[in-house]
């Protein structure tokens, strides 16, 4: 069991923001727990539906671990509703169209919060890009500034001061854009988003890889016994 430490929930007396290679570690390791539960009993289709940064726990080593995560295993997808608007895909909504692409698009808006340094919560950003129930709505807050050409303003002034990783900025907030699309189809599989950041990171992706050690206190989940046994 970990700690959340995200950038958002990092600031304040005594307490260092996060460095970008650590973001970065976190979002593949938030990458690969999500993409691990997806692929596992594929049969049922197997979703968070509560991707949030306070769900995400880093341990002592910094490794990212996925949390609140079991009784997806055991609840119908159609009652299975994402409980943090800021965090909620459009179409999620609509309880019976919970989807992993809903999942891809929370993961999206986790990416957005590591890069800008902003929450989608209630509080000082109401405002800009207010969307659902009076939360910052970051991926149009974000959309808003990329489309008038002020990328730069779009990233947490913290990551300014470490040199040779606007490109990796860039290319991140581009897979953020493309996780948080309105369209479902637009957005790539978890194991997609993946291969994209271990890609930033100059990691090789193995197909066999095993991310279970990124989802906290994980079930059993072999495909045999998925929805039937948890250990």
């Amino acid at each position: 069991m970990g700690t959340c430490v995200l950038p958002t929930g990092n600031r304040g007396p005594g307490r260092t923001p996060l460095d970008w290679t650590t973001r970065l570690k976190i979002a593949a390791g938030a990458a690969r727990g999500l993409a691990f539960i997806h692929s596992s009993c594929r049969s049922l289709g197997l979703t968070h539906g509560n991707i949030k940064s306070t769900n995400i726990l880093l341990d002592k080593a910094g490794n990212a671990l996925v949390s609140d995560f079991g009784l997806s295993i055991f609840t119908p997808p159609t009652t299975s509703v994402p409980r943090s608007n800021g965090y909620r895909a459009p179409e999620a909504l609509d309880p019976r169209k919970i989807t992993q692409k809903a999942d891809v698009y929370s993961f999206g808006v986790l990416l957005l919060e590591l890069l800008t340094g902003k929450c989608p919560s209630l509080g000082e950003n109401v405002g800009h890009g207010t969307g659902y129930g009076g939360v910052m709505d970051l991926p149009r807050w974000v959309q808003s500034v990329v489309r008038e050409e002020w990328t730069a303003e779009v990233f947490d002034l913290e990551l300014l001061r470490y040199k040779d990783i606007e490109e990796d900025m860039v290319g991140l907030l581009q897979i953020a854009m493309a996780c948080t699309a309105a369209a479902t189809d637009q957005r790539p599989k978890m194991s997609q988003a993946v291969k994209m950041i271990e890609e930033i990171r100059g990691v090789e992706v193995s197909p066999s890889h095993e991310a279970s050690d990124c989802v906290s206190d994980s079930p059993s989940m072999s495909e045999d016994a998925c929805g039937v046994t948890s250990q």
